[in-house]
Parts: C-alpha cells; sequence; structure tokens
C-alpha cells in the first residue's frame, strides 16, 4: 500500500463496478456466460453437491449455468433471500433446482418454490458459486452489502470451494475488508476459469 494513498470505499468499489457492468454489450455478455459454463466440468463432479445463484441483471452468468451443473450430474442448491422485521439479511435458506420451476421473488430474484431447506444445509455443498460485484487476489469479495452471503458462508463446510463469479476485470489486486468478510478460495471468470486465491493452494 502506497502511504498517503487513499484507497476506493466498499461504496465506490460498488458504483464503480456497476457502472462497468451496465456499459457491457449484451453480446458479450452472452459470451461471457457461456465461457463461465465451459469451466465447470473442471470445477465439479457427478454426485455433489453444488450451491448455485440465479443471476440477475448484469452480473456475470446466466441460468444456463444451472441447467450446466445439472447436466454434469450434480445436486444444485439455490439461494431463498429473507429479511427480519428489521430488514436485516436473514442467512439464506436453500432449495433445490429443477428447470422450470422458479418462481418470481423478493428483491427482483428468482427462487425455488417450497419446501426449502434451513440455512445449515449449505455445508452439505463441496462448491459454492457466489455472487460478486468483484474479488481480490486475497480472497476479499465485494458484494452488495446487504449481508445475505455474509451471514450463509460462515455455516459452509470448512473445506468447500467458495468461488467468486466475477467478469475478468473484476478480479483485482486489493479489495477493503471487514472483520465479517468470508475469504473466498477461488474466483471463476470466463477468460481465466478457475482461479486459487491467496493462501488456498490448488
Amino acid at each position: 500500500m502506497v502511504v498517503g494513498v487513499t484507497l476506493p470505499t466498499k461504496t465506490e468499489w460498488r458504483a464503480g463496478v456497476l457502472r462497468a457492468r451496465r456499459a457491457v454489450p449484451a453480446d458479450l455478455r452472452d459470451r461471457e456466460a457461456q465461457a463461465i459454463c465451459r469451466w465447470l466440468p473442471g470445477l465439479v463432479r457427478g454426485g455433489q453437491t453444488v450451491c448455485a445463484y440465479v443471476p440477475v441483471g448484469s452480473e456475470p452468468g446466466s441460468s444456463a449455468l444451472l441447467d450446466a451443473l445439472a447436466e454434469l450430474g450434480v445436486r444444485v442448491l439455490l439461494p431463498v433471500a429473507r429479511t427480519d422485521e428489521d430488514g436485516r439479511g436473514l442467512p439464506l435458506q436453500w432449495g433445490r433446482y429443477e428447470p422450470g420451476t422458479l418462481v418470481a421473488a423478493e428483491f427482483g430474484l428468482r427462487e425455488p418454490p417450497p419446501p426449502w431447506l434451513p440455512a445449515g444445509r449449505i455445508a452439505e455443498a463441496e462448491v459454492v458459486l457466489v455472487p460478486a460485484l468483484a474479488v481480490d487476489r486475497r480472497g476479499t469479495r465485494l458484494g452488495r452489502g446487504a449481508g445475505f452471503y455474509d451471514r450463509s458462508l460462515i455455516l459452509a463446510a470448512p473445506d468447500a470451494r467458495l468461488v467468486a463469479v466475477v467478469r475478468d476485470d473484476e478480479l483485482v489486486d486489493e479489495l477493503p475488508t471487514d472483520p465479517h468478510d468470508v475469504p473466498m478460495t477461488h474466483a471463476l471468470t470466463p477468460l481465466g476459469g478457475v482461479v486459487p486465491l491467496a493462501g488456498t493452494g490448488t
């Protein structure tokens, strides 16, 4: 870190990444989503449980990623986001992905219909694909700030791969970090594929 240089805050990072994502042409976004799917066979194997998510808006990836996972023979769990009476994000519940069954949900999301599994069932997943605005090479993930994943990832298995899904230029050298941030073990990008992050080996 250079003395006297003020690093951008998380709020500034979020604004910059979201602005850049909105500028990505639709055809490039589609190509990147297809590229992400092509890396999945090297990340997961049949019989595993994988926690994934349904990309929304300008998030990297597409719903085709869920079908690609299912075709690889993995059990796909998707998040169900809810808040408490104070509007604070609760740990995510999980629902089994079945093609063609997703329903509209809060926050503009799509989720599986009930029944849902309790938050602690994330511990069954060997791989957790995590939405991110950016991730740094130390494993610090920049989310949207609602706290759903921070409160959920602490329940994951100690040996689970926690994989931030980002565009290639969203894998950066350094992001601001807070004590509650759960470090990612890997990044998944369209061109770079599955990238181990600091201290995770391979």
